[in-house]
């Protein structure tokens, strides 16, 4: 496969990481667009020298995300475990820490505008059908990043992420 440039966001969010990708810069066919990411991440090699993998299923994630056609949601976004070892792509979990990062994303790629001082953006998550409110820390509309929120297991602090779950529709 050619290599080519594919722009994404890498973000690390609680005890996960991975990058981010706007849905319309990659295939609409699953297949070629489970082989882009399986190379972007490096895998399978319990390694991942030739990717962005970090080698542990905590590091080795990925998210879509789009503008949502949902009537709630401002973002719809499929979250993805890649295998480290096996040339798979798990379509089916969810993970909260990546849910957590979609927010910051939308807003970063422009499909969100950021409001002063927090901004809400209601996500839905096509693995599970569910809906999340998310708030982050947005003064001066500006996504804010540092803070004094600590989480088990994360090493330092950060900004808050306040994740709403609502009912499932």
């Amino acid at each position: 496969m050619n290599q080519l440039a594919i722009p994404c966001l890498l973000f690390r969010s609680g005890t996960s990481r991975g990058p981010f990708f706007l849905s319309g810069d990659l295939p609409d066919d699953h297949t070629t667009r489970d082989k882009i990411i399986l190379a972007t991440m490096g895998s399978p090699d319990e390694r991942q020298i030739d990717g962005i993998g970090g080698a542990t299923t905590l590091t080795s994630k990925v998210v879509i995300f789009s503008p949502s056609h949902h009537d709630w949601a401002d973002i719809d976004f499929l979250f993805g475990q890649v295998s480290i070892n096996q040339n798979l792509i798990d379509w089916s979990p969810s993970c909260g820490n990546m849910t957590a990062a979609v927010a910051h994303a939308a807003i970063k790629r422009g499909l969100v505008s950021a409001l002063d001082p927090i901004t809400k953006v209601k996500i839905r998550n096509l693995n599970t059908n569910s809906l999340v409110e998310t708030v982050v820390q947005t003064p001066q509309s500006e996504i804010m990043y540092d803070g004094n929120t600590s989480i088990d297991g994360v090493p330092g602090a950060a900004a808050p992420v306040v994740m709403n779950f609502m009912e499932k529709d």
